[in-house]
């Protein structure tokens, strides 16, 4: 029974840094073969990292992403190291190039491509074809799949099963949203059940503008059984000793097989989403060449969340609170928001709007006189706490984090060029109970009111006019947040929800407030996509639109 000694290189590449990203695989690659093994797995594109988008159009970089993968071969010794990169060979493809002593000796295309929900490689790459070519390595029959490749049945891992693979690798770019964990492990050992074969599943990690990945890299021998698994959200050498049988001995029970750095990820659904909030602002802001944020602290249950994130995710260190009352701010949520500060350990000021505010109202007198005061006067607030912190950011080089939640972006509730102003949105697909439920997490996990108790119990409210409560426009998150669920991220219509016995006044009321913010949407900063359909590139509709789906 032969032996495969596979490394599974968990590296967090970044988008378009080809030199780095390179140096970054030599140096797992150097690691894996001190560790004696036979193969190194790399994710999907690590050479480019994932997504590139439109950076495949431009021919240079495609030229660059082919020299980056001849470069490795050159340097690679008797450990195979197989590597994702963009290959401009025929046309652009999305490749694994398949690298040993010195030499380039294969090269892989995907055929699979995905073109749904946040995926549309088909805009971008060339699907490859014929039939599959096996590698040899240690004595094992190979295959190569990239990503896709592994999601569909009877695809192109069955095919390398049939021409005589005995282990395929799986290398991935594969995003991160609630359940996708297990999602993947179905579909994993869906395919061992097909084509009887061990699969090494190599992921991407971190951060990409509004994508996560996790990682969670693991090998699965023929029966589906895991028997290594990487940790996920953190960079990882993951290595396994595959056992290998022949193929009349498929129907007798294997040995199981040596387990080397197992790890078990441990984590439950509140914790792996954490890490992923955590991770994703963490890559935003470094991958961008930032180091401090600027939060704006209100006091209220969203910002203080989002100051709890990036404190994480960069250090106390490096975030830097602004406390930016009104003449309608209360004084405990002035008192609240400093309790925060303190509790973090950040770097906080008070900076009152009251002088901007009087100037603001002074100016447009004229234009509002005779008129009643309503939202105008309220969103100028807003728009001035905007103001002072993309000053604040300019002066200081701080990355700006916006506050606002998926609820509040769904039906509007928010300001544009105000609580909106910034560089990244944090929690911009936690619905409003989610927010709730990440601060007391967070609470738990720290063993103290990290977050005042004040601000998990009070009623949330904007505080742009008196005594303002945010169940005073909308209905009460229990009630909304279910209702938007179904029409955001389960594209249901209204009648379909009013067939599921919501009152159809509120639908119509709400599902309108949707279809109209749908112009504030896309103006909004990106932010970490959690779930299985985020506003922005999951869920993508006109701006100009009336249908009303029989609300």
């Amino acid at each position: 029974m032969a032996k495969l000694r596979v490394a599974l290189c968990q590296i967090n590449s970044v988008v378009g840094d080809i030199d780095a990203n390179t140096k970054r695989i030599l140096a797992a690659l150097a690691a894996a073969e001190e560790a004696g093994c036979h193969a190194a797995v790399f994710p999907e594109l690590a050479v480019t990292g994932y997504p590139p988008e439109d950076l495949v159009l431009k021919r240079r970089f495609v030229q660059d992403s082919r020299t980056a993968m001849e470069e490795i071969a050159a340097r690679s010794g008797s450990c195979a190291a197989i590597v994702g990169f963009v290959d401009g060979a025929d046309g652009c493809q999305n490749a694994a190039g398949i690298a040993v002593n010195g030499r380039l000796a294969g090269v892989y295309h995907k055929r699979e491509l995905p073109n749904y929900g946040v995926f549309d490689e088909r805009r971008y790459f060339h699907p490859g074809t014929g039939d599959p070519i096996l590698h040899r390595v240690a004595g094992v029959a190979v295959g190569i799949s990239i990503c896709e490749d592994a999601w569909v049945s009877g695809g192109p891992m069955s095919q390398m099963a049939a021409a005589g693979a005995e282990v395929i690798f799986n290398l991935n770019a594969s995003p991160y949203h609630v359940d996708k964990l297990d999602q993947r492990l179905d579909v994993l050992r869906q395919r061992v059940s097909e084509t009887g074969c061990a699969i090494a599943y190599a992921n991407l990690v971190g951060g990409q503008d509004e994508l996560v990945f996790d990682g969670a890299s693991l090998v699965l021998d023929r029966y589906g059984r895991i028997i290594a698994q990487a940790p996920p959200f953190r960079e990882h050498l993951l290595i396994a000793e595959v056992e290998v049988a022949d193929r009349p001995e498929l129907a007798s029970p294997p040995t199981i097989p040596q387990q080397i750095n197992q790890v078990d990820p441990g984590l439950d659904e509140l914790d792996e989403q954490y890490e992923a909030l955590v991770l994703a602002t963490r890559d935003y802001v470094h991958k961008n060449g930032f180091t401090d944020v600027g939060v704006g602290v209100s006091g209220g249950i969203d910002s203080s969340l989002v100051a709890v994130i990036a404190t994480d995710a960069l250090g106390a260190d490096h975030v830097h609170g602004v406390l930016m009352p009104s003449r309608y701010s209360s004084d405990h949520s002035l008192a609240d928001a400093e309790a925060l500060c303190r509790n973090l350990g950040i770097d906080h000021r008070i900076i009152p709007v009251e002088p901007g505010h009087q100037a603001f109202l002074d100016m447009l007198a004229p234009s509002f006189d005779g008129l009643d005061a309503d939202l105008a006067e309220e969103n100028v607030q807003s728009r001035i706490r905007g103001t002072l912190l993309m000053a604040l950011s300019n002066k200081f080089g701080w990355l700006i984090l916006t506050t606002g939640n998926k609820s509040e972006s769904a039906v509007g509730y928010s300001t544009l060029y105000g609580d909106t102003a910034g560089a990244y949105a944090v929690i911009k697909d936690l619905w409003k109970l989610q927010v709730y439920a990440f601060a007391h997490y967070r609470n738990q996990r720290a063993g103290r009111d990290l977050i005042p108790e004040n601000v998990l119990v009070k009623p949330p409210s904007a505080e742009l006019r008196p005594d303002q409560r945010d169940d005073q426009s909308l209905p009460p998150y229990d009630v909304l947040d279910p209702l938007l669920e179904a029409y955001v991220e389960g594209d249901l219509t209204p009648a379909d929800l009013c067939g599921q016995g919501h009152d159809p006044e509120l639908v119509s009321r709400i599902t309108g407030l949707v279809d109209r913010a749908e112009y504030k949407r896309r103006q909004n900063p990106p932010g970490v996509r959690i779930t299985a359909k985020a506003f922005g590139r999951d869920r993508r509709l006109p701006i100009t639109n009336r249908y009303r789906g029989g609300g």
